[in-house]
């Protein structure tokens, strides 16, 4: 094999480099702007997939909340209220390396990151959602929500 065959790509990658090029460019704003255009014929889509001459894709709106018929509101909660979730707290955390892992034994003392009295995490499926205090009910332990996280506050900590 020479240089100059090792270093070519298949003629199909070639083509689905040239349909995402030319996908990207249309969600920028013009296909003219990145130098690169699909083949003759083709018309990339978002799905990675070329349409027929002459064929486009169908118009897609994009709702907002407010958009929504309020009908739909409880039949699309319906949907997901019977979904099960983990709920976890969160006492503290602490790194340790494998060594002293493997040292502890029954009695041994883990210090955590959380003072005493300081509040508990809520996590529902590992994302947190509120803070709150032990309660002992019946006797068996409970938490008694003490604040609740927004909504906009844990999209803002995704970021």
């Amino acid at each position: 094999m020479n240089d100059q065959t090792d270093n070519q790509e298949p003629e199909s990658a070639k083509d689905d480099w040239a349909a995402a090029m030319a996908e990207q460019a249309a969600a920028e704003g013009g296909a003219g702007e990145t130098g690169v255009e699909a083949e003759a014929g083709d018309t990339a889509t978002a799905a990675g997939q070329t349409l027929e001459a002459g064929s486009q894709p169908a118009p897609m709106e994009v709702l907002s909340s407010d958009q929504i018929p309020a009908g739909n509101e409880d039949a699309n909660l319906e949907l997901i209220l019977d979904i099960p979730v983990t709920i976890a707290m969160e006492i503290g955390r602490t790194r340790i390396s494998i060594r002293n892992l493997l040292q502890l034994n029954q009695g041994s003392v883990v210090e955590l990151d959380r003072l005493a009295g300081e509040p508990m995490d809520v996590l529902v499926n590992g994302t947190l959602v509120a803070h709150g205090e032990v309660v002992v009910v019946n006797e068996k332990f409970g938490i008694r929500l003490t604040d609740v996280i927004s909504p906009a506050e844990r999209v803002q900590k995704l970021r």
